[in-house]
């Protein structure tokens, strides 16, 4: 790979004050609608999650838009921790923030004629619906990852800006629909039994672990492409998959272990789950009073 195809790989599909011009966007509509959600019901949304927010989208700025996405190409450990950011932490502390509910009150009206039109067709309903779905979001999160990490559509990847695109891309949407289950954020409504999260959350440890301990313990190189790229911090190859996967290894699974021990407490402390359960009802009777529509299910 010549010097200026791998400078034009490192590059973004758009120009970093776009990408920062558009974040900002985002950001502004955000907080406007979490101070006109505080006027709107008791509870609002609280300072907490706004700050949880407005660090996920950070995070996804560093990932694509910071110098540090300039090492994407060269080091597998550097590839790893942008897939970790858009994936894993990105994505959880986005959800946490409960965008939706915020957008909902910061979006112009002309945006929210344009998003009743859509959520009301009984077709956006039925998908919304099916890619809620707890096995939906495990699929579709699993076949994400390991696909992108066989060999052949890595390698693809690192060759194609739009390809690389589209990785990032995935591995973006594959994040959120992991983590709503987990934190059912506005509209979700779970209707299953919450010890579910824990199995959920078991289950996703299983492909990680299966890929990095693949790439740990290996003794050959699994992506070849890397031995044409500049070398940095003294690593070599072999090092560098070794330390890649370590790092998602150790990284995923403190992650996972965070909101399984929330949920853990939650189900040994039935007073913080009453008290949980009524923020919920209050939650969804303004939800109701506004008119909201659809409210998928989290089984």
């Amino acid at each position: 790979m010549s010097p200026a195809q791998h400078a034009a790989m490192g590059s973004l599909p758009v120009s970093p004050a776009i990408l920062i011009a558009a974040i900002a966007l985002v950001c502004l509509l955000f907080l406007a609608g979490c101070h006109r959600a505080r006027r709107a019901f008791a509870n609002g949304i609280p300072v907490w999650r706004e700050a949880s927010f407005i660090l996920g989208v950070f995070l996804v700025w560093a990932a694509l838009g910071s110098p540090f996405a300039d090492f994407d190409h060269d080091l597998l450990t550097f590839h790893m921790i942008q897939h970790l950011l858009l994936m894993t932490f990105a994505p959880a502390l986005i959800l946490l923030g409960e965008p939706l509910l915020a957008l909902k009150y910061g979006l112009p009206r002309f945006a929210h004629a344009l998003r009743d039109g859509i959520s009301r067709r009984p077709s956006a309903q039925h998908l919304g619906h099916a890619l809620s779905q707890p096995a939906s979001c495990w699929i579709i999160s699993t076949v994400t990852l390991m696909g992108w990490h066989v060999p052949a559509l890595f390698t693809l990847a690192m060759r194609s800006s739009a390809w690389h695109t589209a990785e990032q891309v995935s591995f973006f949407g594959a994040g959120f629909l992991f983590w709503w289950p987990v934190i059912q954020p506005w509209p979700s409504v779970s209707t299953g039994p919450r010890w579910s999260t824990l199995l959920y959350l078991f289950f996703a440890t299983l492909p990680c672990d299966a890929l990095s301990g693949f790439l740990v313990f290996s003794d050959r190189v699994a992506y070849p492409a890397y031995f044409s790229m500049p070398r940095h911090f003294g690593l070599s190859v072999l090092e560098d998959q070794q330390l890649a996967a370590a790092l998602m290894w150790t990284c995923v699974t403190l992650v996972y272990l965070i909101p399984a021990a929330i949920v853990s407490v939650q189900l040994l402390s039935p007073r913080s789950l009453s008290r949980n359960a009524a923020v919920q009802s209050e939650l969804l009777r303004e939800r109701e009073a506004q008119g909201d529509s659809p409210r998928w299910e989290t089984v």
